[in-house]
């Protein structure tokens, strides 16, 4: 953490301010007067199974005529760390709570994330409801953004739900117990689905990536498990999508300066161009989000196997998502999403710019004048960007030295593998079976992304990350 610019505890001002917090029945109460009442709503949450800091939770309603109306309710997580405090300051550095994998370091302490603004099972707690229409077709009409009490009635588990949902094992005890909930996750997967394939249609990127969590015991690396795609990921997806679509129109429409989440058009256009050449597909010269996502789609069904190891070498060559001061005169937009207006207001226990956002609405909505300046909005945004690279280096480290670890004592063995980048840095392939990717420090000519080869394991250092491979002729 520290080589990367972290400061990996919080100082003891920061922990005294936020154990001097009032007690939680106090601040509702006073924090919550004027907000709307949706507890009786049957709210729900879905995460990973150990996941205690929750920004966000979902409910649907059946409409008219097929349309589906989609509430998110957000953590006011403003409510208890206001602007210039000791908390905020500090969060204002990190910008971003750090997941290694080992342990996990948040951007405001666990008395904060993980209690008081986190939307925990049966607690009453105060929330900006993001409310949008999903369209028969998939498109979203934007709806109203207010402050609400709301509470969470069923704490869910992605691969649970997930699994549910495809049919391939029963239903969460949860669900099972409750038919009224049962029909609600139904109804969101279908909110879910309407907004991915109309996404897809209008040039989103469909990729999928590789991630893996180590299973560690006794401070041994055991196995590497890939974190598998399945429905109940898609729900949180894509309603986070189209609530987070909903309040970057909200604060445009406004003129309210704010930071937009964006992604450039790819200045490697001509790589991704020859990336698809030689899989016999055709892109245009110029870049075009919808001709990649029709091809995308395509090499999904043709060859799944190898499709991650697709995303990762488009997305590497697409670059960096990045947060900008929002400009109407010459908008940038999201790449990969296809759209023009987007920005991140979901997670404001994890991410900073979330909390500014969180800010920058809730002051409009009281009618007061926007706390932050357009130059304070400029350096936020710069800021959170570098903090965020910085925190994907840290994740990334820890991935290649539990990987490393992971195959101590294994030099010298071969493993089937698929090449996964080929740079002037140098080649990179990963195994099969662990999931590991290493780089390869000897290889024949003619290598490229995709390729299927045999490579044997010649270096470890699991401190440093490194991992060694040579191609096996």
């Amino acid at each position: 953490m520290r080589n990367y610019g972290f400061e990996p505890f919080f100082p003891p001002s920061v922990m005294a301010q936020v154990d001097e917090i009032e007690l939680e029945e106090d601040i509702l109460q006073k924090a919550g007067s004027g907000a709307r009442d949706l507890r009786h709503l049957l709210w729900s949450s879905i995460d990973n199974f150990d996941t205690e800091d929750l920004d966000q939770l979902e409910y649907c309603e059946q409409g008219k005529n097929g349309e589906i109306l989609a509430k998110v309710a957000v953590a006011d997580v403003d409510a208890f760390v206001p602007k210039h405090s000791i908390t905020d300051l500090h969060a204002r550095k990190s910008t971003t709570s750090v997941y290694t994998g080992i342990e996990t370091y948040p951007m405001l302490p666990d008395r904060l994330s993980k209690n008081l603004s986190s939307l925990l099972p049966n607690q009453d707690r105060l929330a900006i409801v993001i409310e949008f229409t999903v369209l028969p077709h998939g498109q979203v009409k934007p709806g109203e953004i207010y402050r609400a009490m709301v509470r969470n009635r069923a704490k869910l588990v992605y691969e649970e739900v997930g699994a549910w949902l495809d049919g391939t094992n029963p239903a969460p005890k949860l669900i099972a117990e409750n038919r009224a909930l049962e029909a609600q996750v139904r109804l969101q997967n279908r909110a879910a689905m309407l907004l991915e394939k109309y996404r897809l249609q209008q040039g989103a990127l469909g990729l999928e990536s590789l991630e893996a969590r180590a299973i560690i015991e006794h401070e041994k690396v055991l196995a590497l498990a890939l974190i598998e795609e399945n429905p109940a990921r898609h729900i949180i997806e894509n309603l986070m999508i189209g609530a987070n679509g909903t309040m970057s129109g909200f604060l445009e429409k406004r003129n309210i300066p704010t930071i937009q989440r964006v992604v450039r058009e790819p200045k490697d256009w001509g790589e991704i161009v020859s990336l698809a050449r030689a899989k016999g597909a055709i892109l245009p010269k110029y870049p075009s989000a919808k001709a990649l996502s029709i091809f995308l789609a395509r090499q999904r069904k043709l060859d799944p196997e190898r499709f991650p190891d697709l995303s990762l070498a488009v997305v590497k060559l697409i670059g960096n998502g990045e947060y900008v001061m929002y400009d109407k005169r010459n908008p940038i937009g999201h790449f990969c999403l296809a759209v023009t207006s987007y920005t991140h207001s979901t997670a404001p226990n994890r991410r900073y710019v979330d909390l500014i956002i969180q800010r920058l609405v809730k002051a409009a909505l009281r009618g007061d004048k926007t706390p932050y300046a357009k130059r304070e909005l400029e350096q936020a945004a710069a800021a959170c960007t570098e903090r965020e690279h910085a925190a994907k280096k840290v994740e990334r480290f820890m991935v290649k030295a539990e990987a490393a670890a992971l195959l101590i004592g294994k030099i010298g063995q071969v493993f089937d593998a698929l090449i996964t980048g080929v740079t002037d840095k140098g080649i990179y392939a990963r195994l099969l079976d662990p999931p590991v990717e290493g780089k390869v420090v000897r290889w024949m000519r003619g290598m490229r992304v995709g390729q299927k080869v045999k490579v044997r394991l010649v270096n470890l250092d699991p401190p440093n990350g490194f991992i060694d491979l040579e191609i096996v002729r």
